[in-house]
């Protein structure tokens, strides 16, 4: 199921790699009511050595959609529009397994349990809240008119053997690249804003799956390097706990990642991440609670 790093390579722009993380195979239950199926996270959904924990949430929101739309085949109009995550340990790039369980069915709301599965140990343990994607016009909705809806001429990209690009493989499988203006990190100025903006775009393959195009906004929630990097703070930054929105599914094109924070404290900090598609209309934010990388 996996493949080289080499044939990922960004060439295939017509191919479909985020699509192989959403591809999960159903194999036999242990326990009655429980659904449970077999994917692969290919070596390029890897920050450094780890895998990115956002494509681990996709993953698992894949498997506990397939599982509640096969136990409630009424229901196969919700998706997961919310997804509350504990990283319990790091899983390595390779097959995994997701074992999912229905909490709740109701006709707004439903709730699912998953975990993802690694070497029979649980690595990432998340509640999956189901329900209609907000459709409609917003009441109320700021602009962020301020940040082009495509790479400016400036924007650091993520290409194999750049800077960024040699950390962070997500890159193999999508267009990634970083706002200049914001990332003074990269400058060496460790007092900036600790602020941070992207743009992602899914290979083509990708974009052309209304399912898949949202589990990929729902990964691009978490792909922000930390924003405290801005003051100084370097290196792996373990996330304590994640929460993941999915609004609506996006539009095609570019999909902008605006990252804040509320306080950078000496132990832990929290961010949150805003996605826009190409129409600046918000598709899935997420708020995580992270360790701090020590100087």
């Amino acid at each position: 199921m996996s493949q080289s790093t080499a044939d990922l390579d960004r060439s295939t722009a017509t191919d479909a790699p985020f699509s192989r993380v959403c591809a999960v195979t159903e194999i036999p239950a242990e326990a009655a009511g429980a659904g449970r199926y077999l994917g692969a996270i290919e070596p390029i959904w890897t920050i450094g050595a780890k895998v990115h924990g956002g494509t681990m949430v996709a993953g698992s929101a894949a498997a506990a959609t397939r599982w509640l739309h096969t136990v409630e085949p009424e229901l196969t109009a919700m998706a997961p529009i919310a997804a509350s995550s504990d990283f319990l340990g790091a899983p390595d790039a390779g097959q995994v397994e997701y074992a999912v369980r229905i909490r709740k069915v109701g006709r707004q709301i439903c709730l699912v349990d998953a975990e993802l599965v690694q070497g029979d140990r649980t690595r990432v343990r998340t509640t999956f809240t189901f329900g209609a994607l907000d459709d409609a016009e917003p009441i109320y909705a700021p602009q962020h008119g301020d940040m082009p809806a495509e790479p400016t001429a400036d924007a650091v990209g993520y290409e194999p053997g750049s800077p960024m690009g040699k950390i962070v493989n997500v890159a193999r499988g999508a267009d990634v690249f970083m706002d200049r203006t914001w990332a003074r990190f990269l400058d060496g100025d460790h007092t900036a804003e600790p602020r941070l903006r992207l743009w992602m775009r899914p290979r083509a393959g990708d974009a052309n799956d209304p399912a898949v195009a949202a589990y990929f906004a729902m990964m691009a929630a978490d792909m922000s390097p930390p924003v405290a990097m801005n003051r100084g703070h370097f290196g792996w930054a373990p996330t304590v706990q994640m929460t993941t929105y999915l609004r609506r599914r996006p539009a095609p094109g570019w999909l902008r990642i605006i990252a804040t924070t509320h306080e950078i404290g000496g132990r832990m900090f929290d961010e949150d991440q805003l996605v826009l598609d190409s129409t600046g209309a918000v598709v899935a934010q997420s708020r995580q609670l992270a360790l701090i990388p020590q100087r």
